[in-house]
């Protein structure tokens, strides 16, 4: 039976709004510094975007507000982290936060300078944690005293419903080509920071990295198919993923 389509529907996709949802419901989680409060309501602090392997891409501080800042890199809202093909909202899956409400309570102008030193101690810790011993972030972090860090709210943002086709490897290794793909057409199109090219280098390692883990996963079993008109199933080959392109070629 076929089924018309709304083109004049002014609603989101299905799965857009539900991540929307997803973020709209952990802003409204109280906030551990100041519980009268919602996290989205703290006026400073730093948060950071891990992916779905738990692996920390990306870390940040805020001056405004959780939910207005963290709201422009995950919902289509201007960031030049996304813009620059630095962060690609795709692979967040969980988001951490740390309150700093002190801070908060300072004029404007002097909370950057206040958070400064523990945008530095989350980065660091966050190195620690990185299996490739690096994040995304394209601009340095100055280095600073580091601080005591307050407990975190760490919220996941992709719906159960959503988390299989998200989260396949295969989706993950498209997405994370493209980004590089484009990350790369970039750099190629303007003078760019030795940071940018960093966090190409990174890209290209964590791409690298998952794409050897799903082979590995799959115990190095390529599917080859048939030509057209031929009898038969399809031919395999176990093939070690460790050995040479050479070994593979018969040269």
């Amino acid at each position: 039976m076929s089924r018309s389509v709304n083109m004049s529907t002014t609603a989101l996709p299905r799965e857009v709004q539900a991540i929307r949802d997803a973020i709209a419901l952990a802003m409204r989680v109280p906030d551990p510094q100041r519980p009268s409060q919602t996290i989205g309501r703290a006026k400073a602090g730093i948060y950071a975007f891990f992916d779905y392997d738990g692996e920390p891409i990306y870390v940040g501080q805020t001056a405004e507000g959780f939910s207005a800042r963290i709201g422009r890199h995950l919902t289509g809202q201007r960031s030049d982290a996304v813009a620059k093909y630095v962060l690609d909202p795709f692979e967040v899956h969980t988001v951490s936060m740390w309150s700093l409400p002190l801070i908060g309570d300072m004029p404007a102008g002097q909370r950057k300078a206040a958070l400064d030193p523990y945008e530095y101690t989350v980065y660091r810790q966050l190195l620690k944690e990185s299996t490739f011993g690096a994040i995304l972030n394209e601009g340095e972090i100055a280095a600073g005293p580091i601080q005591v860090l307050p407990r975190p709210v760490r919220e996941v943002i992709i719906p159960d419903h959503i988390f299989p086709d998200r989260s396949h490897p295969d989706v993950r290794i498209a997405r994370r080509a493209q980004t590089i793909s484009l990350l790369a057409k970039n750099i190629s199109e303007r003078k760019v920071s030795k940071g940018l090219r960093r966090t190409l280098l990174t890209q290209t390692e964590r791409l690298n990295s998952l794409a050897r883990r799903r082979f590995e996963a799959t115990e190095g079993v390529i599917e080859l198919e048939e030509e057209e008109g031929s009898v038969g199933s399809p031919n395999l080959f176990s093939v070690d993923a460790s050995y040479p392109s050479e070994r593979l070629s018969g040269s």
